[in-house]
Order: C-alpha cells, then sequence, then structure tokens
C-alpha cells in the first residue's frame, strides 16, 4: 500500500520528486499538486457514470416539457466527460 504525499508538508520535499519542467514559467504550485493528488484517487468510472445519469435527467425532463431543467443538467455532460478525461489523463501520467 503506498502512503500518501501531503505536498504541503516538509516531509513531501524529501519524498517527492516533481516532474521535469523545461521553463520555469510552466511550474505547477502546491495547490494544484495538492488538488491531482486527490482528484486521482475518485475512480474514472464515476464521472461517466454521472455524464449518463445527467444525460438520463435531461432526457426525462425533456419528455415531461420541463425544458429549462433539461437544457441546464444537460449542459453538464461535457464538462463531467472533460473532468473524467482530466482525471484518467493524471492517473496515467502522474501529477506534474
Amino acid at each position: 500500500m503506498q502512503q500518501d504525499i501531503n505536498p504541503a508538508s516538509e516531509r513531501s520535499e524529501r519524498d517527492y520528486r516533481a516532474a521535469t519542467v523545461m521553463r520555469a514559467e510552466h511550474t505547477e504550485g502546491s495547490f494544484t499538486r495538492l488538488l491531482e493528488q486527490q482528484t486521482a484517487k475518485i475512480p474514472s468510472d464515476f464521472f461517466l457514470f454521472a455524464s449518463l445519469c445527467a444525460m438520463a435527467f435531461a432526457l426525462g425532463a425533456e419528455l415531461t416539457q420541463r425544458t429549462r431543467a433539461s437544457r441546464f443538467v444537460g449542459m453538464w455532460v461535457g464538462p463531467l466527460l472533460i473532468m473524467g478525461v482530466y482525471n484518467k489523463m493524471v492517473k496515467t501520467f502522474g501529477a506534474r
């Protein structure tokens, strides 16, 4: 079992090796690293399931003539899928 690394602690500076960055302006802060490590714990299937639920709700709301709710929730599908892709990339390539 791998121990979690807290980028805010001093100990993590010894345990965590940041990815090589070619230019200084492209470096990520510790807050970004913390977010990526925490969101990598969420299963990628969660985002797919959430987007399918949003599609089903939008379809149901459209069929029951609740067009405002249908369009509001229907717009969530794209961002949820993009978050799933980002989550998968963080898991595959690691937090950089």
